[in-house]
């Protein structure tokens, strides 16, 4: 990423700090480092990384804003995404980020570490095995809702610190009615479309779906 993309950045979320755009920036090459080493984007979408992937990401934040000491839990975190850009965002909030691939874990660690992310922990483990409970679980492409409401619900905290009780929030793109329809009656379930915080053609039919622990 170049300057320029950091200014596009910074018309969504004007209160960066030097430091977070200086971290963002080295995000993109970083990325781009790896990716020659280990698939975390695709070869044929790396081009877009700042709008298909940093600034994606960075939708949640336009609907929440994580606590300080809160815990989140990016659930498949793949090449990192969201979890990452989000913690650039929210420093004094915890991430931990899992995944089922270790190549790609060990990729997000030396990345964490190199932009000096105290506040990451990224373990290649999967779900289940999970003993530790967040706030949030946040994902991006990993599995139907209905799938991802079960396999979340035991994650989460009971004490509540946010606007937003304690749950899921999932990046979703395209018609959504039957994965929504699928998921067992009783949820709450609140859908945001990112078109309406971000201007490129890529989120028009974008979505955050928060589901309710």
């Amino acid at each position: 990423m170049n300057a320029e993309t950091i200014s596009r950045i910074r018309t969504y979320f004007p209160d960066l700090t030097e430091r977070q755009q200086e971290q963002l920036m080295l995000l993109g090459t970083l990325y781009l480092e790896w990716n020659l080493k280990v698939n975390l984007i695709s070869r044929k979408d790396v081009e877009n990384l700042y709008e298909h992937h940093i600034l994606h990401a960075l939708g949640i934040a336009k609907i929440i804003r994580f606590k300080p000491d809160a815990d989140i839990l990016d659930l498949g975190t793949g090449g990192g995404i969201p979890g990452l850009p989000l913690a650039i965002l929210f420093p004094e909030t915890r991430f931990t980020l899992i995944d089922g691939t270790g190549k790609k874990i060990t990729a997000v660690q030396d990345m964490a570490v190199q932009l000096g992310l105290s506040n990451v922990t990224a373990i290649h483990i999967r779900a289940e095995d999970l003993k530790q409970k967040f706030d949030f679980v946040i994902t991006r492409g990993v599995a139907t809702l209905d799938k991802l409401v079960v396999w979340t619900q035991r994650l989460l905290k009971s004490k509540q610190q946010h606007a937003f009780p304690n749950g899921l929030f999932a990046l979703k793109g395209g018609n959504l009615k039957l994965e929504i329809e699928a998921v067992p009656k009783g949820n709450f379930i609140e859908l945001f479309p990112l078109k309406e915080y971000f201007q490129e053609p890529y989120f028009k039919e974008k979505f955050l779906v928060y589901v309710q622990g």
